[in-house]
């Protein structure tokens, strides 16, 4: 029993909790564990995980040894001093749910600042040159993705991977932010930077992390050197830490018309983007 209680609790200090300091390693950990998301909890899967573990280890307990268990309990707390003992098991239990509430009730996304917040000027310049081509790309339904996708309209195009907990969620979140300005034929496409995770039978996943719609919009990858060249093609610069596999890279966002023509680069701003998006119209 007190090695269930030791490893739960070994469990939820590691989902919840981040340590100053902690090696590359066991951030990398938690995160893969936990699928933890940019608030720094974990998805849905992590939480059942966390949830379903302590009371599967029991079940597992008494199932095989449950009458010694018991038995075991009968004699603790036939005296004072093993009474004691269980008060203190009772106790830190309580004190570590309170914390982890807590925790999660105190959790929110990260606050990145990400473009300066006005409208693009009137001598803003204009790119108007072709989508890149590209092979070997799928959206999250498994398709081949190329501009046909679109189906004649608008987009806003942008780059960003899930393990990203930062400058990622903030450009998605002004993505969507700008299209709730220039109206719901927008559709928005996110491609990865990160095709070693990001791979094709994780991008519905990605489609609910970043909180768009899986039947309008899409978030594209496919093999390494497929998303490499494609994000060339792009001219997204990118630098990838070979030891952690995070990705440094600017907030970029393209703004195409409806025939699949690159309109304008923004680099962030609500505002911005909504003024540039009405110019495109």
């Amino acid at each position: 029993m007190g090695f269930v209680l030791a490893v739960s609790a070994a469990w939820w200090t590691l989902a919840l909790w981040s340590v100053p300091g902690a090696p590359e390693w066991l951030e990398r950990t938690r995160a893969v564990c936990f699928n933890l998301t940019e608030t720094g909890l974990p998805d849905a899967k992590g939480w059942l995980l966390l949830l379903g573990q302590p009371p599967t280890m029991l079940a597992m307990l008494m199932v095989g040894w449950g009458a010694e268990v018991r038995a075991s309990l009968g004699r603790l707390v036939s005296f004072s001093g093993g009474r004691l003992a269980v008060l203190a098991v009772v106790t830190m239990v309580f004190t570590g749910g309170t914390l982890a509430v807590r925790t999660v009730l105190n959790a929110q996304l990260p606050d990145v600042a990400w473009g300066a917040d006005e409208p693009a000027p009137e001598t803003y310049p204009r790119l108007d040159r072709s989508w890149p081509a590209g092979e070997g790309l799928v959206d999250q339904t498994g398709t081949h993705f190329g501009t046909d996708r679109l189906d004649g309209r608008p987009a806003l195009v942008t780059f960003a991977f899930g393990h990203c907990a930062t400058l990622c969620p903030a450009i998605v979140h002004q993505a969507r932010a700008t299209r709730l300005e220039l109206g719901p034929e927008w559709r928005i496409v996110v491609f990865s930077l990160d095709p070693w995770r990001d791979t094709p039978s994780r991008l519905s996943t990605l489609v609910d992390q970043f909180e768009l719609d899986g039947a309008a919009d899409f978030v594209v990858s496919g093999d390494v050197e497929a998303v490499n060249d494609h994000l060339d093609a792009w001219g997204i610069p990118r630098v990838r830490d070979e030891s952690t596999g995070d990705i440094t890279h600017p907030g970029i966002v393209y703004l195409v018309d409806r025939s699949g023509l690159v309109a304008f680069q923004s680099t962030g701003g609500v505002a911005q983007m909504v003024s540039l998006g009405r110019r495109v119209e």
